[in-house]
C-alpha cells in the first residue's frame, strides 16, 4: 500500500508539473480570471455547475466568493447551481437531467455574468447545455475540462484544459487551478487587510 500511495502522489504532482509548464493555459487562467473580476466589476455574478465530484467544486469555490478566500473583504456573487435540490428534481423530473442548469441559466443568468462549468471529461451533456445557454445569453464561459476537453470544448470562451484524462488528477488540478482564480480575483479586486 505503501508504494500505491507514493504513486498516486507522484501522478497528481505530475499532472500539476503538466499544468504548469503549459503557457497557453497558465494564459487561459489569467484571462478567465481578468474576465471574471471585470464582470464582478460590472455587477455580474458568477454561476457554477458540475457533476459529481465536480459539483463539489463548484459548490467549493461558490463559497470562496462569497464567504472570503484568504482576507476579509465584501462578499461577491457567485450560485453553485448544483445545490438547490428542489430545483434540481423538479427540473429533473418535469423535464429531463440534462437541462439541469441550462434551465436555471435561463433564470438567473445575465449578459456579462460569467459561468464556471466543470466537467473532467468535457462530455456531460447537462455542463454542454449549461455552456451553449451561457453563451446564447452573453454569459461568458470558463470551462474547466480534461483529456481532449470533449463537447464541451466548443462551448468554452476560457477552456481550462488539464492535459490528463484520470478523473482523480483532473478533479485534483482542477481545484487548485479555482483556487489560484479566486486568488488573483480575491487579490486584485480587494487590498489584503
Amino acid at each position: 500500500m505503501d508504494a500505491f500511495i507514493r504513486d498516486a502522489i507522484s501522478q497528481s504532482i505530475s499532472v500539476k508539473q503538466l499544468v504548469l509548464a503549459d503557457g497557453e493555459l497558465i494564459r487561459l487562467m489569467e484571462a478567465a480570471a481578468r474576465a471574471t473580476i471585470r464582470s464582478l466589476q460590472n455587477r455580474g455574478k458568477v454561476l457554477l455547475c458540475g457533476n459529481g465530484g465536480s459539483a463539489a467544486d463548484a459548490q467549493h469555490l461558490a463559497g470562496e466568493f462569497v464567504s472570503r478566500f484568504r482576507f476579509d473583504r465584501p462578499a461577491l456573487p457567485a450560485v453553485a447551481l448544483n445545490t438547490n435540490a428542489s430545483i434540481l428534481t423538479s427540473i429533473g423530473n418535469d423535464y429531463e437531467y440534462s437541462i439541469l442548469f441550462s434551465r436555471q441559466i435561463e433564470a438567473l443568468s445575465a449578459p456579462g455574468d460569467v459561468l464556471w462549468a466543470f466537467s473532467t471529461t468535457g462530455n456531460s451533456e447537462n455542463i454542454k447545455k449549461a455552456l451553449s445557454c451561457a453563451k446564447e445569453r452573453g454569459v461568458l464561459t470558463v470551462a474547466f475540462l480534461g483529456g481532449k476537453g470533449g463537447g464541451c470544448l466548443q462551448y468554452a470562451d476560457f477552456p481550462l484544459l488539464v492535459p490528463c484524462a484520470d478523473t482523480p488528477r483532473v478533479q485534483e488540478a482542477h481545484i487548485m487551478m479555482g483556487h489560484i482564480l479566486c486568488d488573483c480575483i480575491e487579490k486584485t479586486m480587494f487590498k489584503p487587510q
